[in-house]
């Protein structure tokens, strides 16, 4: 058996190009291996997270709600409302007799006149010249009542003449009988041209009164509300043809102005003469008047079944105009200046008893972004309960310090199915 060759130098030795091709490349061992995508676990877990807190988080509560709103004292003193309108009892349609065009208007609305103040002047130029035709008529007149009373006292002088010679014996008394008759005939001719001249000068009184009805004056003091003509307008009062117009403005005595209230027939034992109101404007939100009834007009309308009261203003205001619709609250006794003082006032199922304290659960909006319902959180707000005015209930501050935490419009709540605290979320019952 032979002897196995030794190894050469060569063999038994690795190289160093082997070695080297041995060693680990982590470089590329890492890029090789993919890495795990860790974003979605994350993001799911949040997911999972809030989803849990939601559901674990309190619900809010759904309550009916209401308004703070602004009253007045006055209102427990109401036994009856009623709507009505301001009106002028003395009001007038100023026009003229005549007939003419339109040549002088001195007013627009709102202008202020006395009485007797010239308004306006119709085309007075034919009523002239007949006034001219009329003087001449009395001049005329005149000169028949001179002429007359010549001949009267020719007639006179030759009587006593007459009745003279009669006495001498040279005249028979036929002849002095013919001459008295001729006296008398003058006496006559002069009455019957006094009469003649009254006439013509009454007949220049007739046409001053004609110039007159061309000349439409103030009949009282008072306003103009409406100008129903224009200068160039045909003036036809007692006429209605296209084109023509009857009164030239329409005037209204401010100083007569009052209500005129619609009471049901039902309810009209609740309004007496005499009795104190409250009178508030649409026009003046926020003004009350005091006044009281002045009269019952003594028929129903049959259509409304209502009976027109008549309400007076204890005290006028340059403000209060003709038309202005108005609201009457008949009072069971009179009321101050203080009783008319707005007040805050709630619903009295907004008030509430916790620990003793009368208190409010107001809402507050706006706790997240948006403002959705689910933002809405309560707070309490103590207060002292006052006066029962109608439907509400006067509300006071707890403290003076804390007068200014509530005010008219906050939302307060009025109804909930537990008992509330602050910090409370909530939500509109359905149906509000």
């Amino acid at each position: 058996m032979s002897a196995a060759p030794e190894p050469s130098p060569d063999t038994a030795k690795p190289s160093v190009s082997a070695l080297s091709q041995l060693r680990i490349d982590r470089g590329h061992a890492g890029a090789a291996a993919p890495r795990r995508n860790w974003w979605p676990v994350i993001l799911g877990a949040v997911v999972a997270v809030g989803g849990l807190a939601w559901w674990l988080a309190p619900k809010p509560v759904a309550v009916q709600t209401a308004a703070v709103v602004t009253s007045t004292p006055s209102q427990q003193f109401v036994q009856l409302t009623a709507s009505g309108y301001v009106v002028a009892q003395r009001r007038a349609a100023v026009a003229s007799k005549a007939t003419g065009r339109l040549v002088e208007l001195n007013v627009r609305e709102g202008s202020v006149v006395k009485q007797g103040a010239l308004i306006a002047r119709l085309d007075a130029s034919d009523v002239r010249a007949a006034i001219v035709a009329a003087q001449a008529g009395v001049r005329q007149a005149e000169a028949g009542v001179r002429q007359a009373e010549v001949e009267q006292a020719n007639a006179e002088a030759e009587l006593v003449r007459s009745q003279g010679l009669q006495a001498q014996g040279f005249i028979s008394p036929q002849a002095v009988d013919a001459v008295q008759t001729r006296a008398k005939a003058a006496r006559a001719s002069v009455s019957s041209a006094k009469a003649t001249l009254e006439v013509a000068r009454a007949q220049v009184g007739v046409q001053r009164v004609a110039e007159d009805f061309t000349e439409i004056r103030a009949p009282f003091d008072g306003v103009v509300l409406v100008k129903n003509a224009n200068v160039g307008d045909i003036i036809t009062p007692l006429s209605s043809a296209a084109g023509t117009q009857g009164a030239v403005v329409t005037m209204a005595d401010m100083r007569t102005l009052e209500v005129e209230a619609d009471v049901s027939e039902g309810s009209l034992s609740k309004a007496r003469v005499g009795q104190p109101v409250e009178i508030m404007l649409d026009a003046l939100p926020g003004v009350r008047f005091m006044g009281e009834v002045g009269g019952l007009v003594p028929t129903v309308d049959r259509a409304k079944a209502t009976v027109t009261v008549k309400v007076r203003f204890a005290k006028l205001d340059e403000r209060i105009l003709p038309e202005m619709s108005a609201k009457v609250n008949f009072l069971s006794q009179a009321i101050t200046v203080a009783d008319q003082q707005p007040v805050l006032a709630v619903p009295p199922k907004a008030l509430h008893e916790v620990d003793g304290r009368t208190v409010l659960w107001r809402v507050k909006t706006g706790a997240s972004v948006g403002g959705s319902a689910e933002s809405m959180q309560v707070e309490t707000v103590a207060v002292k309960a006052g006066r029962t005015l109608g439907d509400v209930r006067e509300v006071l501050p707890a403290e003076p310090a804390a007068s200014a935490a509530l005010k008219a419009g906050d939302k307060v709540v009025t109804g909930a199915p537990r008992a509330l605290k602050a910090g409370d979320r909530v939500k509109a019952a359905e149906g509000e």
